[in-house]
């Protein structure tokens, strides 16, 4: 763990605008903090004693270079509700002793989260969901400040009670507050357009506190910051036996999981946009810190702020060199210039607020996915509505549950074809989308492209039994994107297997990765790979079923015509076998199939002349159920049948030294032929021949 990560190999350049958007952020921090500190039940100038210790310690663990975190809104909301639920009074002794005991929870449960790597909850988090959820914490906060700009309070709540408090402020605008508010907000936006560098925010703010200054605004009604007495914050010391702890600690669980949510997926979605990595569970760590440093000076939790760190992106901070700025800043505030922010205008900055959290709202997200994927378009939206209509939590489990949903149905209805070969031409084509494409006569070839579990198996069953004909002989079930298969999938293919078989039907599942083979041994199927019907490519199948190649196509008559000088045949790709068909089928468990098929080849050598064909045709005719072996597999299998020759009838016992001879032929052919098309895995099978003889001589096997 590497503590001030992003300050490592700092460079001067990045230094002016660490600093000047760090002073940024410690100046609308003011409004912000000091509002969110009231709604969770504390006096405003709380907000500033948690944009110290909590930014300062989040910095210190934290590997995001721009987040910003402290007093936000959804901790605060879950607080003020708690308290109310409590029957306190804002503000009250109650008050006071009770958040930031939840505070504290809060960073202990966060704590426990770090230590049992909760951070793999965002890997189950697509891009709809955490652009849906981001943009509807955006747009909640939003509806929170507007009653600000018409000279009310803020709102809390979902988007009903927010609404309808707007709808209550309405008779009580103060119109001049709208006006600054208003007018404020349109010079960000013109200045964000035009001349984004320019800190608009700083003027913004410097036109608010001259307003009151010269012009007495608040006289007309223009509601100004609370005064802040000046002074650092005191240390809080927990009082349990005056708190409900169970209370206390079921509140900051609650918060605790918000906190986790809401930082982890705003800080994945600035890291991707910015292009750089994050230590998710590390962040958890810095959160939890965080929360114990508000604790410490009786604040709320605090919480990852999307809407500073949206403006820290748009003035170019580039490390948690702002976050250090911005409580350095905040320090000398309240040490000495607290006096300025009872002249500060709420709307004005709430207008810089509002300004922060459009850049959030990820409208361009929604017509992108719009265009492109309406499943994920729909997602993104409810995961939106439900963090508007029901909060933090519900919003993010119902994007979850959708997510998982889609899943679901995708791979309940996976891409999936039959194929067939065009002639003339290498490898096996979709008969669907290609024109001249035919099927391999006899043979059904089909491409399943998703791991094979219980809910898509119905489909492969269908499809492959509608596929089937009367002249059907094999079916080859083309397994190269497969992943993974379950107990049913495993179920089904035996029965599918078993079905065919009666029909008169072979069925060769070929193409997948080797882990397949050992999850199919693991789940009872392993008798198909002994009996040759799990092939390493179509190929071997269609060799092995008899096919030959060239392969004859299933053509029309017209078509033969047409394509008469092609010809009716289809040259498949690749070499008639693969170097380590055997060994990629069994596995760990090779060494003990070759052994046993040595024993049969062994058995089956009555004579010098049974020798003489082996040496000529190979091996792949004395193996039962498993022809066409590669060029390594038959050498180690050569090595095992010269060990077991006393095995064989009397003539090849008595003339050893001829069949080893014999044999010594067959394997300098395997050698010239290998040199000849893989040179470069010559040393291989030295190598593995000199560790499989010397195995063998120990007893053992791989």
């Amino acid at each position: 763990m590497k503590l001030f990560s992003t300050l490592r190999g700092y460079r001067l350049e990045y230094l002016p605008r660490d600093i000047f958007s760090g002073i940024i952020i410690a100046a609308v921090s003011i409004p912000i903090a000091m509002g969110y500190a009231q709604i969770a039940g504390l006096p405003a100038v709380y907000g500033l004693y948690g944009s110290v210790f909590p930014i300062l310690l989040f910095a210190l663990f934290s590997t995001s270079k721009q987040f910003i975190f402290g007093v936000d809104a959804t901790p605060a909301a879950l607080v003020g509700g708690a308290i109310a639920a409590h029957g306190f009074s804002a503000g009250s002794e109650q008050a006071m002793l009770y958040i930031p005991m939840v505070a504290l929870f809060t960073g202990l449960w966060l704590l426990l989260f770090y230590a049992l790597k909760a951070d793999r909850i965002v890997d189950f988090i697509s891009t709809p969901v955490m652009g849906g959820f981001i943009s509807g914490i955006a747009v909640t906060i939003i509806f929170m400040q507007v009653p600000k700009l018409m000279g009310g309070m803020a709102g809390r709540g979902e988007i009903l009670e927010l609404s309808r408090h707007i709808w209550n402020t309405l008779p009580f605008i103060n119109w001049l507050s709208l006006a600054m508010g208003v007018g404020a907000l349109v010079l960000l936006i013109l200045a964000k357009k035009f001349i984004p560098k320019f800190p608009m925010a700083i003027v913004i703010m410097a036109l608010g506190v001259a307003s009151t200054v010269f012009f007495h605004v608040d006289e007309y009604g223009v509601p100004l910051l609370t005064a802040v007495e000046p002074g650092l914050p005191h240390i809080f010391i927990p009082q349990f036996h005056r708190v409900d702890i169970t209370h206390a600690a079921g509140r900051g669980l609650m918060v605790a999981v918000v906190v986790m949510a809401e930082t982890l997926l705003a800080e994945n979605n600035f890291a991707s946009k910015n292009g750089y990595k994050l230590n998710i569970r590390q962040e958890i760590l810095a959160c939890a810190a965080g929360n114990l440093a508000a604790a410490a000076v009786g604040c709320c939790p605090a919480n990852g702020s999307i809407s500073r760190t949206s403006m820290n992106e748009q003035y170019g901070g580039r490390t948690q060199g702002v976050s250090l700025t911005a409580a350095a800043a905040m320090v000398v505030i309240l040490l000495t210039a607290t006096g300025f922010i009872g002249y500060l205008p709420v709307p004005v900055l709430t207008a810089i607020v509002i300004s922060a959290l459009l850049n959030v709202v990820e409208g361009h997200l929604a017509v992108r996915l719009f265009k492109v994927s309406r499943a994920e378009f729909y997602i993104f939206m409810a995961a939106g509505a439900g963090v508007l209509c029901m909060g933090t939590i519900y919003g993010v489990l119902i994007g979850i549950i959708l997510s998982f949903v889609a899943m679901i149905l995708k791979a309940t209805n996976p891409p999936r074809a039959f194929q067939g070969m065009v002639p003339g031409r290498m490898g096996y084509y979709d008969l669907s989308k290609n024109r001249f494409a035919y099927p391999v006569e006899h043979v059904l070839i089909y491409r399943f492209s998703e791991d094979m579990f219980f809910a898509n198996m119905k489909i492969l069953l269908k499809d492959i039994e509608s596929g089937v004909k009367e002249d059907t002989r094999v079916v080859v079930l083309d397994a190269g994107a497969v992943n993974s298969m379950d107990f049913t999938a495993a179920d089904s293919i035996e029965m599918l297997e078993k079905s065919l078989d009666r029909q008169g039907i072979r069925l060769y599942i070929t193409g997948h990765d080797d882990r397949i083979n050992e999850q199919m041994r693991h789940l009872g199927i392993g008798h198909l790979i002994e009996r040759g019907r799990v092939r390493r490519n179509i190929l071997a199948a269609l060799l092995d079923a008899g096919i030959g190649v060239p392969c004859r196509l299933d053509m029309p008559k017209e078509d033969k015509k047409r394509l008469k000088r092609l010809g009716e045949y289809a040259y498949p790709p690749g070499e008639e076998n693969t170097l380590e068909e055997f060994i990629w089928a069994f596995g760990v468990g090779a060494d003990q199939e070759i052994e046993k098929r040595a024993l049969d080849v062994a058995g089956k050598l009555a004579t010098i002349e049974d020798v003489r064909k082996l040496s000529q045709s190979g091996v792949d005719k004395f193996v039962e159920s498993w022809g066409h072996l590669g060029e390594l597999d038959e050498d180690l299998l050569i090595i095992s049948v010269e060990k077991h020759l006393d095995k064989a009838g009397r003539e090849v016992r008595n003339e050893k030294q001829a069949a080893v001879e014999l044999l010594e032929k067959r394997r300098r052919k395997l050698r010239d032929r290998l040199l000849k098309e893989h040179p470069e895995m010559l040393e291989y099978l030295e190598e593995s021949r000199e560790h499989r003889i010397e195995r063998k001589k120990k007893g053992k096997y791989v």
